[in-house]
């Protein structure tokens, strides 16, 4: 069988010899130009005097830009309009471009880019959730809230908690940064660009230079990562090249170095969650109480949606009787935070985590009976609600933790960290569990649509295009496969090619875990159509039904006869019947009032567990992840070997957002953590010496390709068991509850570890 082989990553000779091609390694025409944005340097401020005359007097400049020379300014925004490409009048945030170089090479353009004289008219800079929320600068009318039952119901209490719980952002951080080139055409405009979603760039484009999109093609052979960062972050890029392009008539690319992309670019949305829930005796909740601060940044973005995602979330795994979420979306002079994996859930599951863990701290009781008390209702059982309507029909996470606590030994290794804590006074060991589950489809519902285009030749070779675009998560296998599996061939038979809006117009981007699910779904309807026109061809032929042809091993079989693919193609290729089709599909089930925050938002959830153990020095806060056992639910994956490597991923991932990732900015507004120097993302010798993943399996309840689950964001969640086992270590120390904010830094554990010990 193709679907569900464990099949290398098709690019994977090409990434460990060098050869894979980004758009950096695309040879570009003779006389193409380079970019640079000039940068603020205040957080908030009017411009009182811009002097560009030494930019334009520096070697190799071209042509400058700036806001004058635009009568409309182009505008990047993926939402409301308010995302200028050049600052007008007014910079927002350090690091905003108020100007463009056009010059002979990159590095001159960047050096150019630093010789702009530039003051400003100090504003008031709003840099924290506080101060936003003080000032009431958020991005709509009021906080957004949704209630189900009596939050009232927390008199009735046994024991009752609140508290309050940081969530640092993070940085994207990926290996390829962001880039894109324009190459003028006769018709339009051929952009390259490292996106996620080719559609908005073609779009921005286009609207900057007043074409119809038709005129515009863009095309993304693979990404060097993305992780939500190049969903819209990418817009700057693209239309300043195709603008300095159209202007000059010459070719023209533009890539930011690591420390002017970090400084420029939006990370995860950071927050504060306050919380207030109670329980009763045995740790089953009655009532929880939340309250969302999101620091959004300068501009809208994609923050509405994050912080609705992150509301859907707030449950997790756990059915809440009554529950009220207020969320506040607050506008500061920040970069402004965008999509990042998870897209705002991963924070509300760590609200709801840090109630369950402080609540089990209260009762004296193990964390793990606490969320076994509280879990939806088991598949088969009467379901159960969200606390937004959505029926839970699927829930298998107490099958998921029976098992994990099983294979992973918890309860006998709990044990055994207990005795090793009492007689080590220095090195504090942890143990923690965290399920997840996990919504799987966008929010925004049209978003829920795929295309694909499927070519048979006339020798039986294959060629496959999908509007999904392949940032390293191996989309482009899985999608081979699907396709491969339809006609009975090898997946190595399927050609794949790169992303095109010119081949597969109005695609979403390929976010919210949906790019298999989407994208294989449409190339196997496409690959179908012509499977099906293929064996009425040869059903004919041998005056049998078309149901009974089978495409199996390269071969047609037919009549009690055997052909060989290619054979069969090519007599229907002279038969004139059609060989190439497209392929559609549109997510069923989909119904979602955000403005109500009811219906159903999501097609299935998906579920996983984690169980992390660490150890702490308790004189320097210093940390390390022992071990980690995952149980994850990817349906019947149409990769196990792809689909573990993202769990892996994910979880180092969620781990590093949680333990060591941590983003600085200073008084001024001006962010210190930069760079690879100054920002630290998980090291190889970070992950955990012992990393034991396995996968399950059971077929997903609905109709998805191959009965598989998304597996790109969910396993992200589990990372937040580090966090967790940091405070069971902490709490080792003494007998207050840790409250760790996050990141939990070697810091913020020690300073924890001391506020524990002087209660």
């Amino acid at each position: 069988m193709t679907m569900g082989a464990a099949l290398p990553h098709d690019s994977a000779p090409l990434h460990v010899t060098g050869q894979a091609r980004y758009v950096d390694d695309v040879p570009l025409p003779a006389g193409s130009l380079h970019l640079a944005f000039g940068l603020s340097s205040c957080a908030h401020g009017r411009i009182t005097s811009l002097d560009l005359a030494p930019v334009r007097a520096a070697p190799g400049v071209v042509a400058v830009l700036s806001a004058d020379d635009f009568p409309d300014m182009p505008d990047l925004s993926p939402s409301v309009h308010d995302e200028p490409l050049l600052a007008t009048g007014t910079v927002h945030y350090v690091g905003q471009p108020i100007f463009l170089v056009v010059a002979e090479t990159h590095l001159q353009a960047r050096k150019a880019a630093r010789l702009a004289k530039v003051t400003y008219q100090d504003l008031p800079a709003l840099l924290t959730v506080e101060a936003a929320l003080a000032a009431n600068s958020r991005f709509e009318q009021g906080p957004i809230l949704w209630t189900r039952g009596d939050i009232g119901a927390m008199a009735q209490a046994h024991a009752v908690v609140e508290g309050e719980i940081e969530i640092g952002g993070q940085e994207h951080f990926y290996l390829e940064g962001q880039i894109a080139a324009a190459i003028p055409q006769e018709d339009g405009m051929h952009i390259l660009s490292s996106t996620q979603h080719p559609t908005e760039i073609q779009h921005k484009v286009a609207h900057a230079l007043h074409l119809p999109m038709a005129a515009v093609r863009v095309e993304m052979r693979r990404m060097g990562g993305g992780f939500g960062g190049k969903e819209s972050q990418g817009n700057a890029l693209a239309v300043a090249c195709a603008l300095a392009a159209h202007a000059t008539g010459r070719p023209c690319k533009m890539r930011y170095d690591r420390d002017d992309d970090m400084v420029i670019t939006g990370k995860r949305h950071d927050l504060k969650i306050r919380y207030r829930a109670g329980a009763d005796a045995e740790g089953r909740l009655i009532a929880v109480d939340f309250t969302h601060l999101i620091r959004c940044g300068w501009s809208q973005d994609l923050s509405l949606a994050v912080a609705d995602r992150a509301m859907l979330h707030a449950d997790n795994c756990y059915w809440i009787p009554n529950i009220r979420i207020e969320s506040h979306r607050l506008k500061t002079n920040t970069q402004s935070a965008t999509a990042y994996r998870g897209f705002g859930g991963p924070q509300g599951i760590v609200g709801i985590e840090r109630v369950i863990d402080h609540l089990a701290h209260a009762l004296r009781l193990d964390p793990v009976e606490v969320m076994r008390r509280n879990l939806y209702a088991p598949m088969g059982c009467p379901p159960q609600t969200t606390p937004y309507g959505m029926e839970v029909e699927d829930s298998i996470t107490d099958k998921i933790l029976d098992r994990l606590i099983q294979t992973s030994d918890y309860h006998a290794r709990k044990a055994a960290i207990a005795d090793f804590n009492a007689a080590s006074p220095v090195l504090k060991r942890g143990i923690a569990v965290t399920p997840v589950k996990f919504g799987i489809s966008f929010t925004l519902t049209w978003l829920n649509q795929a295309g694909a285009l499927v070519h048979v030749y006339q020798d039986g070779s294959v060629h496959l295009n999908h509007g999904g675009t392949e940032m390293g998560q191996g989309l482009n296998q899985k999608v081979a496969q699907v396709t491969a599996q339809v006609f009975g061939l090898d997946a190595g038979r399927i050609k794949i090619t790169a992303a095109d809006t010119g081949k597969v117009p109005n695609t979403s981007a390929t976010a919210a875990s949906s790019g298999s699910d989407l994208n294989g779904k449409a190339a196997e309807a496409a690959a179908i159509t012509i499977r099906d026109r293929i064996a009425a061809f040869i059903a004919e032929k041998h005056q049998v039904k078309p149901g009974t042809v089978r495409f199996r091993d390269g071969m047609v079989l037919v009549g009690g006869e055997a052909y060989d693919f290619a054979r069969v193609v090519n007599w229907a290729y002279q038969a004139r019947v059609s060989l190439s089709s497209t392929g559609f599909y549109a997510t069923p089930k989909i119904t979602w009032d955000r403005v109500r925050g009811q219906g159903r938002p999501f097609l299935y959830f998906a579920y996983g567990a984690a169980v992390t153990e660490v150890v702490i020095d308790t004189l320097t806060g210093e940390n390390r992840i022992l071990r980690t056992d995952i149980l994850h639910d990817t349906g019947t994956s149409l990769n196990p070997a792809i689909d573990i490597g993202q769990i892996e991923g994910a979880y180092v991932q969620g781990a590093g957002w949680l333990t060591t990732e941590e983003l600085v900015w200073d008084g001024k507004g001006r962010l210190m953590t930069h760079a690879p120097s100054t920002y630290k993302i998980p090291a190889v010798s970070d992950r955990p010496v012992i990393f034991n993943v396995d996968l399950w399996s059971a077929p997903n309840r609905e109709d998805t390709v191959g009965k598989s689950k998304a597996v790109g964001e969910p396993p992200f969640n589990l990372g937040i068991s580090a966090l967790m086992a940091l405070s069971h270590a902490v709490s080792a120390c003494g007998p207050a509850y840790p409250a760790l904010n996050a990141p939990a830094t070697a810091e913020r554990v020690l300073m924890a570890v001391n506020r524990v010990r002087d209660v």
